[in-house]
Formats: structure tokens, sequence, C-alpha cells
């Protein structure tokens, strides 16, 4: 028997500007969804999470809750004005969280409530306003970007609440990896319409070419205007994300070579394939070493950049990440060591700040000083043709920077940076307010750019998609120093602590006070006949099983199945996750395959 929901709109619409923004929206949510809400920045997500929330009407439409239900919404920007401390912020409103509820949780993220709103750093206040929001004890909560501004440890802890929470939850975020643990179901607002499927995002972009590729063989029976619009959007979307597949292959190439490039732990500089390696190098620090008072940020760290390195740097909130930047790129002196920059270096830094963006000013303006024509790296481009890259309706051209949402600005920041002449980019929190599909085309854009690339970032899931090494500051000193992105450092932590029984030996990846290694595994060095079948014919299989994936979940998606055939509903259901369940296994054991095989 279906449960009833705990909330529901049916024929929402809202009109904005000079259109509806939505049109006759349905909308359900029980009381155990967790739903990730997808769409293009403008396309209304935190609108219809405020709809949701009754912080704003709608023009049309019904709205049902069950009585007594409590709804919680976690803004993107909390208004923290007027208040004088965190606490205070926190228990404000009529519907404020006790004290001690707060406190509770306001300890396990390591937030001091009692410090002043106004000189609390951006991930004290998104700490705070989780406190306040999860403290609530409500029965469905609304995040919007939730991660942003959080280390990975908070995140980490954040996601751990949430698979424990009773209640409901809809989620925007750009954080694949946080989407793809947690929800169950997606609900997709696009050009006006919302879609709902029972998957969670893992399986949203194969739903997502499924539909593109429908509209546009529908789109052929239709006049020569949709036909172009439908084929912008594939190309814009299903074809961008075939091609990133070949970027990714790129990608591990050059992660394979700058692992071989790693020197052991414990040596004073890297070891250089050959000689002519040397003139690559843009950035080379040497026996560096930073304090704070009786504090030591950064010891030791030895690192030699080459051109054409994607350079990410993780760890938590305070752990040094900010320093290490500023001292590669040269703003800030080491206190031992030093770091020398190639005289040729010329960088252009992308830190999301919106507030260089002037709201009464026109796109043009940002892009073209107002004219029809922008320098794109000394490429000369049309202001509406450049706006079409960056996947901007070449309409927008005279639109005030005040009128665009939060996530248009950072992408139209990202334009105009990208325009300028480097050969370094400088990349802090990029991903913040971003779509996914403006994830897609960073990453995109990133993998053909030229020069060299330092990225800080606690999106786990872009840095592995983007990154050849990875350096991971714990806070005491050490650079950990990994060929790979999030995940490869992860696997080196894990597999790094020590054990009583086993002799540590150097890391391929640790360099200048890098982390210890495992004992190397007792497997075979050479893979056995069975091992190398699994390697060749893996693959095949993980297609089949996204196929079939496919296939069920396009059959799943009638919205009259359950009704009309509900043992066919339930026997796809366990189909779809058995298949999921064996890609997983899958797609595991191949990586431990192509280990063996790079080693």
């Amino acid at each position: 028997m279906a449960v009833a929901p705990i909330l529901s709109w049916e024929a929402l619409s809202l009109h904005q500007g000079s259109g509806w923004l939505f049109s006759e929206l349905d909308l359900h949510i029980g009381p155990k969804d967790r739903l990730a809400l997808i769409g293009r920045n403008g396309a209304g997500k935190t609108t219809l999470l405020r709809l949701i929330a009754a912080q704003i009407e709608a023009d049309k439409g019904k709205r049902s809750i069950q009585p007594g239900t409590k709804i919680v919404m976690l803004e993107q920007d909390p208004f923290f004005s007027g208040y004088d401390t965190l606490m205070d912020f926190a228990l404000s409103g009529k519907d404020a969280p006790p004290r001690h509820e707060v406190e509770a949780i306001a300890g396990q993220l390591g937030i001091d409530m009692s410090r002043t709103a106004d000189s609390a750093s951006g991930g004290e206040r998104r700490r705070a306003a989780l406190a306040r929001a999860l403290a609530s004890e409500p029965d469905l909560l609304l995040l919007d970007e939730p991660t942003n501004h959080l280390d990975l440890a908070a995140i980490d802890w954040l996601e751990s609440w949430l698979s424990r929470y009773n209640g409901a939850f809809v989620a925007i975020s750009h954080d694949r990896t946080f989407l793809t643990r947690l929800t169950r179901a997606t609900l997709w607002l696009d050009r006006g319409s919302l879609r709902r499927k029972e998957i969670g995002f893992g399986g949203y972009e194969a739903w997502e070419d499924q539909v593109y590729a429908e509209e546009a063989r529908a789109a052929e029976r239709l006049d020569a205007r949709l036909k172009l619009e439908a084929h912008w959007l594939e190309r814009g979307v299903t074809a961008r994300r075939k091609r990133n597949q070949g970027r990714l292959e790129k990608l591990w190439e050059m992660r394979a070579q700058r692992a071989a490039m790693l020197s052991p732990q414990g040596t004073a500089k890297m070891q250089l394939v050959a000689d002519d390696v040397k003139t690559k190098a843009v950035i080379v620090a040497d026996k560096v070493t930073k304090r704070f008072g009786e504090r030591t940020i950064i010891k030791d760290f030895t690192l030699r950049i080459q051109r054409g390195d994607r350079i990410g740097l993780v760890g938590a909130n305070g752990s040094g990440k900010t320093t290490l930047l500023r001292m590669l790129t040269g703003e800030l002196a080491p206190d031992e060591g030093t770091v020398t920059l190639a005289k040729t270096l010329s960088g252009v830094m992308v830190d999301q700040q919106r507030s260089l963006l002037s709201p009464e000013k026109r796109v043009r303006d940002i892009l073209a000083e107002g004219g029809d024509w922008v320098d794109v790296r000394g490429v000369r481009k049309h202001v509406q043709g450049y706006l079409k890259d960056f996947l901007f309706d070449p309409g927008l051209v005279d639109a005030r920077v005040g009128t665009l949402s939060g996530g248009e600005q950072s992408r139209l920041l990202l334009a105009r940076e990208f325009a300028r002449f480097s050969n370094l980019l400088v990349l802090d929190e990029p991903t913040n307010d971003l779509d996914l599909e403006t994830l897609d085309l960073l990453q995109e854009v990133i993998a053909d750019y030229d020069g060299t690339v330092l990225i800080v970032s606690h999106d786990r899931d872009f840095l592995d998609r983007t990154v050849t090494v990875t350096l991971g500051l714990d806070g005491s000193g050490k650079v950990d120093i990994v060929a790979g992105g999030y995940a490869d450092w992860e696997k080196q932590r894990s597999s790094s602590k020590p054990k009583a029984t086993k002799t540590p030996v150097p890391a391929a990846g640790g360099v200048g006070g890098g982390p210890r290694a495992e004992t190397p595994s007792p497997r075979k060095a050479k893979l056995s006949y069975k091992d190398q079948r699994d390697y060749e014919l893996l693959p095949a299989r993980i297609d089949e099983l996204l196929a079939q994936i496919a296939r069920d979940e396009a059959v799943l998606s009638d919205a009259t199945l359950y009704t009309r055939d509900p043992a066919k509903f339930a026997a796809l259901t366990k189909a779809i996750d058995a298949a999921r369940a064996e890609k997983d296994a899958a797609e595991e054991r191949w990586l431990e395959l192509a280990e063996l095989v790079e080693a």
C-alpha cells in the first residue's frame, strides 16, 4: 500500500519576469523520501524549495501538508545581520530549536557558537546554520547547497547524520559524491517542468541522456527551430559527456606518468624521468616550512610542479591549504626553504567572489567592456557566441548582472577569467553555486587548458575528475603528495596507518614528509589466468549492466505501472537493485586489476 505524502503541490505555477518560471507542476514528498533536486542555474531550484517551505506564495496551485509536519530549510546564504553571536542566530524565530540540542550538534561540528556573527567565516556560518536546522528535528529538511564552505570532515559528518535521519529531505547540491551516497529518488527541474524518477542521483545522468535522446527524436517531426534547440541541448550535455570520457582517459594517463616521477619518501627532491623535464618546471618548492607562532603549518615540503600539472589541495579548514597555495603562487614567503617560480608565469585567480561583479552592469560589460567582441586568450570571439560556450542564452548579453541567479553569476565570473591570457590558473572553491552541467563544462575547460592549474576544493568528485596530483594536508605540517585525485588520497591515507606487525616501506607518492605506505600486498605481481580474463571481459559486462539498468528504468518510469501491474513494478525494482550491485562489484574488481596491471 502506498504511503501518503506529507506534502503535496498540485498544478503549482509561478510567474516571474515576463513569463512562467513553473507551470502546472505536481510534486509529492513522502515521509522517508531522500530527493535530489537537479536543474540548471536559473531553473528555479531554490525558488521551488521556498515554495515547499511556504516562504513565498505561488501564483496558482494547491499546497497540502499533513498536520503537524515540521519543515526546516537550510538556506544557501543564511541572513546573519542583526545577530550578535552565532548562537543568537541559531535560537532566533518562533520555531527556534532547544539550546541544548544546538549545543550538542555544534559540538560535533566543532563550531564555537559564542563567536560574533559579523566576524565568523563562511564555514563557521554554514556550521551554525546546520546546527540550527538539524537541532530543530524537522519532518522535512530542505537543503540548499549544504556542503558549501564545509571541509571534508564536516561533509563526512553531515553525510553520516543524514544517513541516520528518520525524516525526508530534498537536497540541491553540486557535490556529486554527496548526492550519490544519500539520495534515493531524483526531481529534475527542466525548462519549467518537473520530472521525478525513483532512482538516486547515481542513475540521473543515464536518465537525462535517455530523455534528451527521446526529445531529439521527437524534434525531428517538428519545425526547424525546435530541432536546432534540441540539437544544441544534446550537444551541450550528452555529447559533452562522451567527449569527457576521452578526457578522463587522458587524465588517467597523466596520473600514471606523474606517479612515475614521484620519488620515494624521505628524499629531498623528485626524481625526473628525463633531464628535459626540468625545463617544464613552473613552480619548484624545496624543503619549505611555514609557521604561525608555535604552530608549524607546513613542514619540509618539496614539490616540482610542471607545465600542464593539475594540482588539487585538500584538507580540513585550518589545515594550511590557503597558506600552501599562497606560497606556491609567490604571494607568501616561507620561513625556511625556497619557492621558485618560472619567470614567464602569468597567473589568473578565480575565487568565486561575486562581489566583484557590479549588479548594475550588463553581461556584455563584464565580458567585452560593453562591446560585441571578447578576446579569449588571444582569439577574438563574438560575445554572444562566447556566452553559448558557457551555457548562457545569447539573449542575456544585455541583462543586468543583478538579475542573474547566484550560480549564473559564478558562471559569468568563470567566463570572464577564462578569457584572460594566462599559463597558471588558480581556482579557490570553484564549484560553489555551480549546477552539474556547468561543472561538466568547467572540467572540460580545465582539461583543455594549456597551462598549470592549482585547485583548492572540498568537492571530491570534481577533484577525481580533474587533478593529476593531490596535496593532502592534515594540519600537522605534513603534506601527502599523491598521483591522482581525492579517492587516491583517501586510499593512501587508509592504507598508510601504521601496523604493529609490519614494517612500513617508502611510499611512491610521498615527498618531503609524505605518509607511510602499507607493506606490499602478498598478491602475485603477475596476473593469474582468471585475473587476466576478468580484466579483459569486465568492461563489456559493465556496459551490458548499464544498458540493462537503463532499459528497466525506462519501463519503471511509467507513472501508471505500479497501479496496473504492482508485481512487475516490484520485479523491475529488484532487478535494477541487483544489476546496480553487480555493476558496482564489477567496477571495483576491474579497478583493483587495473592497479595490478599498472604496477
